[in-house]
């Protein structure tokens, strides 16, 4: 049996162990699992770094005007958090869609790096926060030992911290090993970047001048502007205005807010330009979306 094969079977095993519910955030700490039996609308969320691995099937996912295909065998890597939106395009009641998802560990990432006797070179040239690479025996390997941990879960605080630094070890050896490296070593002026990008996370609710960000960063605010949109694939207003929604809309599900309430929670001045932008991003404005999505 392949690795690919094993890792499936862990997958259909751990959900049959734990019920149907997707996504299934396991007992493992950073490690989630999707399925799904039919091609699916999109689903809006803030992607943490991680490797986004199919088992089966396919999928994209959209980061501003980026979007980026994967099926089984590849995975897609995000190393920066930020606002996405995915689509599931195969899956079938005979064949459901199947993901493991497993967070980056940078600090493992880092002491791995700096144990290596030939670490690779970081990348020197501008790469995207989030990319498609396919998979190697190796790292398939890794994800199913970790998947298959969920059946012993006496083993997993005396085995996965293993699994995690075999996997760190797989992608910093492996074809992208100089993409991984820049994600732990990076260039300062990269480092500083990343540090702009969390900062305008952190503050989404508040009015955050590009100025005071580029600053952050060491750059120009032409440069800083032009290297952001490199590397996430949207402005930062756009960035800025894809948080605000998704955590308007996160609001509205979980504390039963109104829209014009939730409005002036996230950082907007007016509920009715709140609503158009809200119905720009989810396809129908906040009452209808949010009653569509509890009757579901």
């Amino acid at each position: 049996m392949n690795t690919l094969s094993m890792l499936h079977d862990a997958v259909v095993a751990a959900f049959a162990a734990h019920g149907n519910g997707s996504p299934y955030f396991t007992a493992i700490d950073g490690l989630a699992l999707l399925r799904s039996f039919s091609e699916r609308h999109p689903n809006h969320l803030i992607h943490r770094p991680a490797l986004c691995i199919v088992v089966q099937g396919a999928k994209w996912t959209t980061f501003g005007e980026r979007r980026l295909h994967y099926r089984t065998s590849q995975a897609m890597v995000v190393s920066v958090e930020m606002p996405g939106a995915s689509q599931v395009v195969h899956g079938a009641p005979d064949a459901p869609y199947l993901s493991a998802v497993i967070e980056l560990d940078q600090a493992i990432l880092r002491e791995v790096y700096e144990s290596m006797e030939a670490p690779p070179t970081p990348a020197s040239d501008e790469h995207a926060a989030a990319f498609v690479m396919e998979l190697n025996e190796a790292i398939l390997g890794c994800a199913a030992r970790a998947v298959s941990l969920l059946g012993e879960p006496q083993a997993i605080p005396l085995l996965y911290p293993g699994v995690k630094r075999e996997l760190s070890y797989r992608l910093l050896a492996g074809p992208h090993g100089g993409v991984f490296a820049r994600m732990v070593v990076g260039a300062e002026r990269n480092r500083r970047l990343v540090e702009a990008i969390h900062a305008l996370r952190g503050n989404f609710d508040k009015q955050v001048r590009v100025d005071d960000l580029a600053a952050l960063a060491g750059l120009s605010p032409t440069a800083f502007h032009r290297q952001f949109k490199a590397m996430t694939a949207m402005t930062p207003l756009q960035f800025q205005k894809q948080i605000r929604l998704m955590e308007a809309r996160r609001l509205m599900l979980s504390r039963e807010m109104s829209a014009e309430t939730v409005a002036f929670e996230v950082g907007y001045a007016s509920p009715s330009q709140f609503s158009r932008e809200y119905a720009r991003l989810f396809g129908a404005p906040p009452r209808r979306d949010i009653g569509k999505l509890l009757s579901a």
